[in-house]
Order: C-alpha cells, then sequence, then structure tokens
C-alpha cells in the first residue's frame, strides 16, 4: 500500500485499485445505536456502515479505508437497530457480460468510452469484477474488440478497476446446430495458436478465459498451450463425447460454460455430454439461472449433482441488459423483445430465447427459490467461487480483507428481487449510499 499525490493505491492481483482521497467518501451512519452515533474512533474512516453478515447473518460494524477493512465489530443482538438492515457481502464477480444498455462488445464501432459505459454499470447490479465476453465473429471484429478493450483498461481508470480479464466465447466451437447456439457458423473453426496468440497479443495478454469445443484433434494440446499461458478454458458449445471431454479436462481445462444452455435440443439416454461434464468433478459449472435459461428442476438437479461449491452463476447478460420492457433491433438477432419478466425473445413470440436480460442478483434469488441452498452459498456462487476461478481476491469479511463489498436487501416476498443498496470496490462507495447516510 502506498499513497501518491493524496491517492491510495491498493495492490490487488497484479494490478491497482485507484481509490479516492479519503475526505471524499465519509459516509457515517446516523442511525443510532445504543442511543449513540458510530463512535469518532470510526468517523475518520472513508466509509463506515453497520450490517448484517450474509453468512451468519450477525450485525456488524465496519470502517473502510485504504481499500481494506480496518475495523470489523460484532454488534449484541438486542442493538436498536433498523428493521431493514441490510446484508453485506463479498462484491460480486460476473464472468460472462456480452454487452450491456446498447453496447455490445462485438460491434465494431465500440469506443473505449462504451467499455467505461458498461464498466460502470456493474456497479449498479453489486459487481465488482466482470469479464467483457467477446464472442464468435469475423477477424476484424475480433481485432477490433481486443484492442478497444484493452485501450480501455490502460488508459481508464474505470475500466482497469473493474475488469478480471478478457473471456473470448468462440471462435473454437462446434459448427453444429445446437451446440453453436447463436454463434455464426461462418466463423466457426478449429482452435488455431497462431490465432489465438495474435488475439491475446492485441489485448495486450488480458484474454483470461476462453470457452471453446473439446472435440477438435488439436484441442487438448491447445487446452495445455492456453493452461499454461495461465489462461482460465472452459468447455462450451460442444457436441464432444466422453472420451474428448475427458482428455480436454486432463489438459487443464476446468470449466464448463453455461451448462444445459448451447445444447441439442435432443440428446441421447446416455452417454452424452452433459451427464460427462456433470459427472467430471474437476469441472466446475457456470449456470444462468435467470428463470428462462435453465427450468427450476434443471438449477437444483444440476446443483445436487456438482454441489454449490462446483457450480458459479453467470448472467451472460447481452447489449439489450438494462433496457425497459419493449421492442429493439439488434445487430445479431434482428427485432426482439423483452418482456415485463426480463424474458429476451425475438419478436412475435414468447418462446425462442435471444439471449439474457438480467443482471446476476436474480440468478442468487433464483437459486434460493428453486433449492434448498441458503443466502451464503447463493451469495458464493456469484462471487467466492468465480473469483477463486479468475485467479482474484474475493472480498471477504475479516479484517484486512480487500473492501470489494455489496450491501443487498431480500424481500420477505419470494417472488421479490434482490435489492442492491450499495456496492463499495477498492473501499471506494461506487454506487448506492450507506443506509442511514443523507443523499448527497
Amino acid at each position: 500500500m502506498r499513497i501518491v499525490s493524496g491517492t491510495a493505491l491498493a495492490a490487488d492481483s497484479g494490478r491497482h485499485r485507484r481509490l479516492a482521497p479519503c475526505r471524499s467518501l465519509i459516509a457515517t451512519p446516523r442511525f443510532s445505536l445504543d442511543n449513540a452515533l458510530v463512535p469518532p474512533s470510526v468517523i475518520g474512516l472513508v466509509i463506515a456502515l453497520i450490517a448484517r453478515r450474509y453468512d451468519t447473518q450477525q450485525p456488524v460494524r465496519l470502517g473502510i479505508d485504504l481499500g481494506v477493512i480496518q475495523t470489523l465489530e460484532a454488534l449484541p443482538a438486542d442493538a436498536d437497530l433498523p428493521e431493514d438492515l441490510p446484508w453485506v457481502a463479498p462484491g460480486l464477480i460476473d464472468l460472462q457480460v456480452n454487452g450491456y444498455d446498447g453496447i455490445s462488445f462485438n460491434s465494431p464501432a465500440l469506443t473505449p468510452d462504451q467499455v467505461r459505459q458498461v464498466s460502470l454499470a456493474m456497479d449498479l447490479h453489486g459487481v465488482t469484477w466482470y469479464c467483457p465476453t467477446v464472442t464468435t465473429a469475423p477477424w476484424e471484429i475480433l481485432a477490433h474488440a481486443m484492442t478497444t478493450i484493452a485501450h480501455a483498461i490502460r488508459t481508464l481508470p474505470e475500466v482497469a478497476d473493474r475488469v478480471a480479464g478478457i473471456h473470448l466465447e468462440g471462435p473454437y466451437l462446434s459448427p453444429e446446430d445446437g451446440p453453436r447456439g447463436a454463434h455464426p457458423a461462418a466463423y466457426i473453426h478449429p482452435p488455431d495458436w497462431d490465432h489465438f496468440q495474435r488475439l491475446q497479443q492485441l489485448a495486450d495478454g488480458r484474454i483470461r478465459m476462453l470457452t471453446l469445443a473439446p472435440e477438435y484433434d488439436n484441442a487438448p494440446a491447445f487446452i495445455r498451450r492456453a493452461v499454461q499461458k495461465g489462461v482460465l478454458v472452459a468447455i462450451g458449445h460442444t457436441n464432444a463425447n466422453s472420451q474428448q471431454i475427458r482428455a480436454a479436462v486432463d489438459a487443464g481445462a476446468r470449466m464448463s460454460t453455461h451448462l444445459g444452455n448451447g445444447a441439442h435440443r435432443q440428446l441421447p439416454r446416455h452417454p452424452n455430454y452433459l451427464w460427462d461434464q456433470l459427472a467430471e468433478d474437476r469441472l466446475v459449472a457456470s449456470l444462468i439461472v435467470d428463470g428462462h435459461h435453465l427450468p427450476p428442476e434443471v438449477v437444483k438437479t444440476f446443483l445436487r449433482a456438482k454441489g454449490p461449491s462446483r457450480c458459479i452463476l453467470i448472467s451472460d447478460i447481452t447489449s439489450m441488459a438494462g433496457k425497459p420492457p419493449g421492442t429493439y433491433h439488434s445487430d445479431n438477432s434482428g427485432e426482439i423483445e423483452i418482456l415485463e419478466d426480463g424474458r429476451m425473445v425475438i419478436a412475435g413470440q414468447r418462446h425462442l430465447l435471444a439471449g439474457a436480460a438480467l443482471p446476476i442478483t436474480a440468478g442468487i434469488a433464483n437459486v434460493l427459490r428453486y433449492t434448498e441452498h441458503d443466502f451464503q452459498t447463493a451469495v458464493d456462487m456469484a462471487s467466492v467461487g468465480p473469483a477463486s476461478l479468475i485467479g482474484i481476491e474475493p472480498g471477504r469479511l475479516q479484517v484486512g480483507a480487500p473492501a470489494d463489498l455489496t450491501l443487498l436487501r431480500w424481500p420477505a416476498d419470494p417472488a421479490g428481487s434482490i435489492q442492491v443498496v450499495a456496492t463499495i470496490a477498492g473501499g471506494r462507495l461506487i454506487a448506492g449510499r450507506i443506509p442511514g447516510d443523507s443523499p448527497p
């Protein structure tokens, strides 16, 4: 930790989060505790807050300064606390974000400022780290995306402080209808190391995650080289057989991308690539639990088969996420419609999906609705689990831990959505406000 021109820089996974000067973010709660305000010992901290731990349900008082949790005090159960005390949890991490509010990372006109806009939009959903995701496209579009995102990371602190790495989904996928999903068949091809290295060079080495189909003859050797370079390799959009999946995992593949989606409409009872990935304990499954991509029974079955420690949540949101219900034009899908329940479909019908439009918090809420798992487990699937996979330190509720946190409210109504009250990253309040603090 060092101070440069009054700005604290906190080391995080080889990179730095830029922290605002301490005086700019004093946020001391004004509700009383035992008839007293927060004591003077924490008034000078960048952020002071009272919330309920997401893991133990214990009310706590936290003090944050210089990017880390400096104080953490358990409060008595009979303390005079607000009834709607928020939950404090690690900041959320989304490994698959294709765009937001009309901006696509696959756009041939993508600009660094648009990357910044998407990065800042993640704050509103409690996401403190995310992976801009670039999908199968002609070389010119892939190259432009890598160059633009890398430039944004180099020159815009708002981007560098939020991007964990680039996720390249394709073009080394199955060309078959079904597994191919919405990826254009004309640009799908076998893994090509020189092709990947050129993209990685344009990306300044920031491709941290790669989704591919392992049924190609050269896939195991390609996977092995990518893993040696520090890339998280995931299996997805695949028609691989049991032996090919096993070979990919032996070579170092560690994840299944949106398991249950990007698949044939009909599969053999057994064997098939869903059973193989469910049974492989070395694979962590990412799941889109937005209420539309996977039925509740499938989510429950997948979690029972893999266990929550081997499942993570992703949003896989597209460029139309963040838009209100209505009809829009998409360069990839043509006319699409966002329905009142957040389902995004090809316009004119209600069943054929055109992508995802709901944030990762919807997945947390649905895990609680569909399964027997508790709040901590659901939140960890969207924070601690992804952090471990991508190799970054998550926010943790202990003194000295990085202050990457989110404050959440979970309504008593099971049909309600999770509300993000505030997002804190690198010790800075980047979205919402601290309960009890006067609005600016």
